[in-house]
């Protein structure tokens, strides 16, 4: 059976591909799919290197009603310089069994870590929230700043990273998002009297407590593919309302859960609620007695929902 080799999208052709894509709608979209039980998420899998020179991530997903699934596969390369952290994205044909799709993944990434976020605060944040809080500068963090800026009537938008102070550019990029972008001198400026606090970060450690909040917020996460990397500390999981991307994989990669099971007795029956159960209104919503807490690991399955959607636009040459 003959076979017509798959598309191949270097970085700077998905990145003109996605604008044209509504992101958002189509992260919503998925979720509900995977609740209506139209779509399949299986867990990690997650693969050490010899000699502990990185690892490698794959990340599946089945889309029954589009007919594709697929994997992307991201390596964490450890080297002298750095890690280095790549990731390509392969779509399948459930019909034909052939490769439609090999794309560079890394803006597909970036845009699905980020809208992931904006469903999660779309659906947990309070009504009435009015001051965000963004922690990080890079494009991950812009992205979420893109996406979020518009779900509630921010009063202030405070961006922090550590880097800011010497980087004019990401600055410069950040103001342009949104007027009401301030930049806080401090971690504890920034996040002082928040309503929802975004950590966009990379590191493999704590970033926020957020028991040290003045009062309860909403605190997204989504961390680095560092081994058992967390952005909060495990043992605060025991004190918030935890919310996740998807509840029956989360738990198993997610650094902090995985610590706090392990040292601190906190289950994942504790999570109160999953992307799909919160847009398919299944899920209680939080009443803020106390903060509550989003954890994204990344699931395949937005992967394949971007790719899926670049790869039409590709075929229908826009």
């Amino acid at each position: 059976m003959s076979s017509t080799p798959p598309i191949v999208l270097q970085q700077a052709e998905a990145r003109r591909l996605l604008q044209q894509v509504d992101v958002h709608q189509a992260m919503r979209s998925m979720f509900l799919d995977l609740a209506a039980g139209e779509a399949v998420q299986p867990a990690q899998q997650l693969v050490e290197f010899p000699n502990a020179a990185g690892d490698f991530i794959n990340y599946l997903g089945v889309l029954a009603k589009d007919g594709v699934y697929g994997v992307k596969t991201s390596p964490y390369i450890k080297k002298p310089e750095g890690a280095l952290v790549t990731a390509w994205t392969l779509l399948m044909s459930m019909d034909s069994g052939q490769p439609l799709l090999l794309c560079d993944a890394a803006e597909l990434t970036t845009a699905r870590t980020a809208a992931t976020t904006a469903v999660a605060v779309e659906t947990l944040a309070p009504a009435q929230a009015r001051r965000l809080a963004v922690i990080g500068s890079g494009p991950v963090a812009r992205a979420h700043l893109h996406y979020v800026k518009g779900l509630r009537d921010w009063q202030c938008i405070a961006v922090y990273s550590p880097s800011l102070s010497d980087d004019a550019d990401a600055r410069t990029q950040l103001a342009a998002q949104d007027t009401r972008v301030e930049f806080s001198a401090t971690l504890e400026d920034a996040v002082a009297d928040a309503d929802v606090v975004m950590l966009c970060t990379s590191s493999a450690g704590p970033v926020l407590d957020p028991r040290s909040l003045t009062k309860p917020a909403l605190v997204t996460s989504i961390s680095t593919n560092a081994p058992r990397a967390h952005e909060v500390p495990p043992q605060a999981l025991g004190e918030m309302d935890v919310y996740c991307d998807y509840r029956a994989t989360t738990p198993g990669s997610a650094g902090e859960m995985l610590l706090a099971a392990e040292l601190h007795g906190w289950s994942r029956d504790a999570i109160r609620g999953d992307l799909p159960e919160l847009v398919s209104s299944k899920a209680p919503r939080p009443d803020y007695s106390r903060s509550v807490f989003f954890r994204s690991i990344g699931l395949g399955l937005e992967d394949m929902a971007l790719a899926n959607a670049i790869y039409h636009l590709q075929r229908q040459g826009q």
